[in-house]
């Protein structure tokens, strides 16, 4: 049975993911800093789940990575559903840290472990679900925006470093519109998605092993179009 370990799989997509990959048969480690949600889905299947509290901001996430690993005895597919982010246009430090720690620290964290994992063992795929926020800055999300930016040019830097080591690596650039989780309660937005309908979605460009992905059609079209309009329009634009 393949293996795969999924951080973030409390809720949203994460979950969602972790539920379709059950369904077809993977072997799953799943990580969340919110063990009883973890614990609720490891009920359900004990024999496909091994569980483990991880916190992506705390330095111990590496070896708590590590460990999941070894308990679920390998890795095939690596797994970063974790994000943070709300509208903060005032600029609140306390707001602006926190996303960064999270979606810059956390990610870079985590995933160079992976990739030091599949480099080692000589293959694996690497998956991040990143968002179309990094397309441009936004200015009520800024650091929101700017992480997600960030999160793209990483995954494309390490798959290009991983093709210049002779790796077999696969990497894929998950980049979702407005999904209806629990970090958009509360705000209106356009082509909201439902968890299910993302997350299948999703699996389909994970299997197929596509580079980037954006999920659904309508935010693939609106993000070709979004990302053609010149800065000196861009700035005058209020989202």
């Amino acid at each position: 049975m393949k293996r795969c370990i999924i951080i973030g799989a409390s809720s949203g997509l994460g979950r969602g993911l972790a539920e379709l990959l059950l369904s077809d048969g993977w072997m799953l480690g799943i990580a969340a800093r919110r063990t009883e949600r973890l614990e609720e889905i490891q009920n359900k299947s004990p024999q496909q789940v091994i569980a483990q509290k991880l916190d992506v901001t705390k330095p111990e996430a590496t070896q708590q990575l590590r460990q999941l690993i070894e308990k679920l005895g390998g890795m095939d597919l690596f797994i970063y559903s974790v994000g943070i982010g709300k509208r903060n246009p005032d600029l609140e430090e306390e707001t602006e840290m926190a996303t960064m720690t999270t979606n810059v620290m956390g990610f870079t964290r985590t995933i160079g472990e992976a990739y030091r994992y599949f480099a080692a063992q000589g293959s694996g795929h690497i998956v991040s679900i990143s968002s179309v926020a990094g397309t441009k800055g936004l200015g009520t999300v800024p650091a929101y925006s700017a992480s997600k930016a960030l999160q793209k040019t990483y995954i494309e830097a390490l798959e290009q470093l991983a093709n210049k080591r002779g790796l077999r690596i696969s990497f894929t650039d998950i980049r979702p519109g407005f999904v209806s989780t629990e970090i958009l309660v509360g705000d209106d937005y356009p082509m909201l998605m439902t968890i299910p309908h993302a997350t299948r979605c999703i699996w389909k460009a994970i299997r197929r092993k596509r580079h980037v992905a954006i999920i659904d059609w309508r935010w693939n079209i609106f993000t070709r179009l979004w990302a053609l309009i010149p800065r000196c329009i861009w700035r005058r634009i209020k989202l």
